[in-house]
C-alpha cells in the first residue's frame, strides 16, 4: 500500500454518468407522477421522506446547495412535522450535514453514501419495472462499445459535477497554477460552482506559457509548494518528472478512479514518463488547420490535405489589396515559432529527435533513460523550413510577431482565409456571431508533405500535484484533481465555452456535439489515429530545443540567414545542449 493511501479523504460513492442520468430521470418522473397523484383526489397526504429525499438527491447531482430551510420547504408538510422528519433522516444516516461557516452554526445538507446507493438501486428497479409493463427500451446495437472507455449509449448525457460528501480541508482554500488560455479562464468563471462542489474556496493564478514554465520551476525549488495543483504543457512531462517537480500519480491514488481508458489515447500516453503518469489531461487540444469553408467554396477550391495544396489555396485567396491574406501561423521568435517548426517537421514525416518508428508514426513513450539526438539539419528538416519560407508570401505583414492568439484573431475577423491553430482557440470565432468567420469554419488535421501521413499534433495541459506539496494538503489535492478532470467537469467547461476535450465520453455526449462541429472532427481524427504526441517529444531538454529552433528559424524568416544555415546553427546548438546533458 502507498504511504499516501491512508491519507485520502472519504469520498462519495462513484456514480457513472449513466447512473447519474438514470437517477435524475427517475427523480423527475417521480416528481411529475407525485403531482399527478396529488391531483387525482382531494384527500391526499404527502410523504415528506420521499419528497425531501427526491429534492436532496436531485440538487446534489446538479451540484446545487441545499439548506435545512429549503429542504423543509420541499417536504410538502408543516414546518414542525418536516423538522422532525429531517432529524429522523439525519439520525438514520441518510442525510449528512456539512458546516458552511467557520463557526459551524450553519450547515448545508447532502445525501449520504447510503442514500445515494439506495437511489441508484431503486432507479434501476423502476426502469426495469417500466420496461416490463410498458415495453422494452430500444437500443441501437451499433452504439455498444463504441468508445475505448466502454459503452456510451446513444443520447446519453453527462450530468453536472457531484458535490463531495465531505468538504476539502485546505487552509486558505485550494490553490491552482494554470495557463492563461480560454479553457482555464472558463474554469475561473465557474469558480463559485466548483467551490460548492469541493466545499472550499479556490484561488487560481494564470500565466502565459513561458511565464508558467518559469513559475512552475520556481515553485519546485521552494521548500513548500505554493500550489496544490499545477498545470503544465505536455512536452514538459520529462523535465518535471526527471527533476522531481511532480508526484507520480500511481503512488498517491488508484489510477482506475480516473478511468484512464476514457481519455484520448494520445493525451493519456503523453502524461507518462518512465511508465508512470505524472498528470491528468485537463485539455487535449490538437493543432488543426482552420479554413473558411465559404471562401474556398466561392473560389471553387477543395480543402487542402497536403502542404502543396495549402500553398495553392493560400495563393488563390491572398488579396492584400483587399485586406485579406492567405494564411496565419505561429511565427513569433522563440517558443511560438519553435513549436511551428517542430510540428512542420512532423508534417513532412520527421520528428525533431531520432525516435524509433512504430505503426502510425514514432514512439515517444519510452524516452526515460534513453539516448536520443536532435534531427534538425536533415533533408526533411530543410523541406519543412522551405515550406515556412513559402508561407511567408501569403501571410499578413506582421506575421513575424504573431504567436498563439495573434494568428487566430485575424482569421476570426476575416483578414485571413486559413490559420494553423489549437482547438482551444476556436471560441474566438465559434462564439462571436459578429465575427466574419462565425459558422463558416472547417477543421482539418495538419496537411502533410510528400509521402507523409496527415496528423494532428496533440497539445494541451495536464494537471499534476507538486512533489513539495505540504503533506497535510495532499489528500485534498488528490480529490480536487479527480473532480477537475472528471467527465462531469469537462462537459461543464465545454458548455461554458471551452473547445478542448480530453475524454471520449464527453465527445460522445449529444449536448456537447450540438455545441460545435470541432468535437466530432477531433473524435474522428482520434479514431483514424491522426492525434499524435510524438511531434513534441516530452524529453527534459525539449523546452530549450524549441527555443533554439524558434530563434534560428526567425533569423531565417527575416532573411538574416538561409534555411540551410539556420538548420545547421540549430543542430549545432541542440547537439551542444544534449552533450552537456550527457545524452550525446
Amino acid at each position: 500500500m502507498s504511504q499516501y493511501e491512508g491519507e485520502l479523504v472519504r469520498e462519495a460513492p462513484y456514480l457513472t454518468p449513466q447512473a447519474k442520468t438514470e437517477i435524475l430521470q427517475v427523480l423527475t418522473f417521480l416528481e411529475s407522477f407525485g403531482d399527478e397523484l396529488d391531483g387525482l383526489m382531494e384527500i391526499s397526504a404527502p410523504n415528506p421522506y420521499v419528497k425531501m429525499s427526491t429534492y436532496l438527491v436531485k440538487r446534489h447531482l446538479e451540484a446545487k446547495a441545499v439548506t435545512p430551510t429549503s429542504l423543509i420547504g420541499a417536504s410538502g408538510v408543516p414546518y414542525a412535522t418536516a423538522s422532525r422528519r429531517l432529524r429522523e433522516m439525519i439520525d438514520s444516516g441518510l442525510i449528512e450535514q456539512r458546516p458552511r461557516t467557520a463557526s459551524g452554526r450553519s450547515f448545508s445538507l447532502h445525501p449520504s453514501a447510503k442514500m445515494l446507493e439506495e437511489w441508484k438501486q431503486f432507479s434501476s428497479r423502476v426502469r426495469r419495472l417500466a420496461a416490463q409493463s410498458f415495453g422494452t427500451e430500444d437500443r441501437r446495437a451499433d452504439t455498444q462499445d463504441y468508445y475505448f472507455g466502454g459503452s456510451y449509449l446513444e443520447a446519453q448525457t453527462i450530468q453536472p459535477p457531484q458535490v463531495l460528501l465531505e468538504p476539502l480541508k485546505l487552509s486558505g482554500g485550494l490553490r491552482v497554477l494554470v495557463h492563461g488560455d480560454p479553457t482555464f479562464m472558463v474554469m475561473h468563471g465557474l469558480k463559485r460552482q466548483f467551490e460548492q462542489v469541493v466545499g472550499c474556496s479556490i484561488q487560481q493564478r494564470a500565466f502565459s506559457i513561458d511565464r508558467l514554465h518559469e513559475e512552475a520551476v520556481k515553485n519546485a525549488l521552494r521548500t513548500t509548494s505554493r500550489y496544490d495543483l499545477i498545470a503544465f504543457d505536455l512536452p514538459w512531462v520529462g523535465e518535471f518528472a526527471e527533476k522531481g517537480y511532480l508526484l507520480p500519480l500511481d503512488e498517491i491514488l488508484d489510477i482506475e478512479r480516473l478511468n484512464p481508458s476514457d481519455f484520448h489515447t494520445a493525451g493519456w500516453q503523453a502524461a507518462h514518463w518512465g511508465g508512470q503518469p505524472y498528470g491528468v489531461p485537463s485539455q487535449t487540444t490538437p493543432e488543426l488547420l482552420f479554413y473558411r469553408k465559404d471562401l474556398l467554396a466561392e473560389a471553387g477550391l477543395e480543402p487542402p490535405h497536403s502542404t502543396d495544396a495549402v500553398l495553392n489555396v493560400a495563393a488563390e485567396l491572398h488579396e492584400p489589396a483587399m485586406g485579406r491574406y492567405g494564411i496565419a501561423w505561429n511565427a513569433a521568435r522563440g517558443t511560438a515559432l519553435g513549436h511551428t517548426f517542430m510540428t512542420t517537421c512532423a508534417d513532412f514525416g520527421q520528428p525533431i529527435l531520432d525516435l524509433p518508428k512504430q505503426a502510425g508514426g514514432y514512439d515517444a513513450s519510452r524516452l526515460a533513460g534513453a539516448d536520443y539526438r536532435p534531427t534538425i539539419d536533415t533533408d526533411l528538416g530543410l523541406a519543412a523550413a522551405e515550406y515556412l519560407m513559402a508561407l511567408l508570401q501569403y501571410s499578413p505583414p506582421d506575421i513575424l510577431s504573431m504567436s498563439w492568439y495573434e494568428r487566430v484573431r485575424p482569421f476570426a475577423n476575416g483578414r485571413v482565409a486559413m490559420a494553423y491553430g489549437y482547438t482551444l482557440l476556436a471560441p474566438y470565432f465559434e462564439q462571436n456571431p459578429s465575427c466574419a468567420a462565425y459558422g463558416k469554419v472547417g477543421y482539418l488535421p495538419h496537411p502533410s508533405g510528400p509521402n507523409a501521413a496527415n496528423i494532428a499534433p496533440v497539445g494541451g495541459y495536464l494537471l499534476g500535484i507538486p512533489a513539495n506539496i505540504a503533506p497535510e494538503r495532499l489528500a485534498a489535492a488528490t480529490e480536487a484533481l479527480i473532480v477537475f478532470t472528471s467527465p462531469e467537469a469537462q462537459k461543464l467547461y465545454v458548455e461554458h465555452g471551452s473547445r478542448t476535450n480530453p475524454r471520449y465520453s464527453v465527445g460522445a455526449d449529444p449536448e456537447v456535439r450540438r455545441l460545435s462541429p470541432i468535437f466530432e472532427a477531433v473524435d474522428g481524427m482520434s479514431w483514424r489515429d491522426e492525434l499524435q504526441f510524438w511531434p513534441r517529444p516530452p524529453v527534459p531538454e525539449i523546452n530549450d530545443i524549441i527555443r533554439i529552433c524558434g530563434e534560428e528559424c526567425h533569423d531565417m524568416l527575416r532573411g538574416v540567414q538561409s534555411p540551410k544555415a539556420a538548420l545547421q546553427a540549430a543542430q549545432d546548438r541542440a547537439d551542444r545542449l544534449l552533450r552537456e546533458a550527457g545524452k550525446l
